[in-house]
């Protein structure tokens, strides 16, 4: 379910987020602010007009009201965090002093843009699964940009789809190059069992039935059925239900190559998860502007 007005996810934010925005701007600006001195810090108003040619949901919300918030501005919103819009959309106003404004503006925007198009492709998957009759769960990977996952994940959860684990303390994740460290799926397991004790859930990359039915005997609750597609996932899955039904409980992920244009064969009963990057890589941003206002004449 994408965000609604009784919804807001700022309240999950972190501590830390508000000084990685304050590194955002010291990024932007090191040294001095030559434009800033042209414009001055006369009192202005700014216009954040929502662009592009497709429908968006808005997304970033408490982000960008940080950055200006950080530089003395106020920003009033026209519209709430997690609905969609059409543009030319007039989405909020900025009220400060116009060296301020820009300060702020590029900073802004940029997250904005990107937060927000992850918003609008993780709602476009969520409800092409949906279309599909899909119920299970449509998550994002941890195949985020450094320095921006808050960001990035945040953009997922507004869309409406479940961001996955957000790093490497959040769960246990047994990949390939694990188990060929560890010399098999049973010895990762047990090994990541021990020190990961019973509150972290264990999940196992897999690429056979062969070696769904090792991980799962040694405990795992979530088997990944990595890049198994079309008929042979459908089969083994099933194949995997039967045999250990009753037996032991565990989730079915399927993930890897999952787009819009596979989609369909892979939104199936028989799976659990499906997770894919296709949310939050490489995808279109939406475009954003922010016009300062001229000022009325009396």
């Amino acid at each position: 379910m994408a965000n609604s007005p009784s919804v807001s996810y700022e309240h999950l934010l972190p501590p830390s987020w508000k000084p990685q925005v304050t590194a955002w701007l010291a990024e932007d600006t090191p040294s001095f602010d030559y434009g800033g001195f042209v414009v001055g810090e006369a009192q202005r108003e700014a216009f954040l007009l929502g662009k592009g040619k497709q429908t968006a949901v808005l997304a970033g919300a408490p982000f960008f009201t940080e950055v200006f918030a950080q530089l003395g501005c106020e920003v009033e919103w026209h519209m709430q965090e997690g609905e969609t819009f059409e543009p030319i959309k007039h989405v909020a106003t900025v009220r400060g002093k116009a060296r301020h404004l820009l300060l702020g503006e590029r900073v802004a925007l940029n997250m904005l843009a990107r937060c927000s198009g992850i918003a609008t492709q993780s709602k476009r998957i969520q409800d092409l699964a949906r279309g599909y009759g899909y119920k299970g769960i449509i998550a994002g990977t941890r195949k985020t940009t450094p320095g921006f996952r808050l960001v990035e994940k945040y953009g997922m959860l507004v869309g409406g789809i479940d961001p996955h684990r957000h790093d490497l303390s959040s769960m246990i994740m047994l990949k390939d190059n694990h188990i060929w460290s560890s010399g098999s799926i049973t010895a990762a397991v047990q090994q990541a069992r021990k020190v990961g004790g019973f509150s972290l859930l264990l999940e196992v990359e897999v690429g056979s039935e062969a070696e769904a039915d090792e991980a799962i005997d040694a405990g795992a609750d979530i088997i990944m059925l990595d890049n198994i597609e079309g008929d042979q996932l459908v089969r083994v899955a099933r194949s995997l239900r039967e045999k250990w039904s009753g037996k032991r409980k565990f989730l079915f992920e399927s993930s890897g190559n999952i787009t819009e244009g596979n989609l369909q064969t892979r939104a199936i009963d028989e799976i659990d998860i499906l997770s894919t990057s296709a949310v939050h890589q490489s995808v279109q941003h939406i475009d954003f502007s922010l016009k300062i206002q001229m000022p009325k004449k009396d």
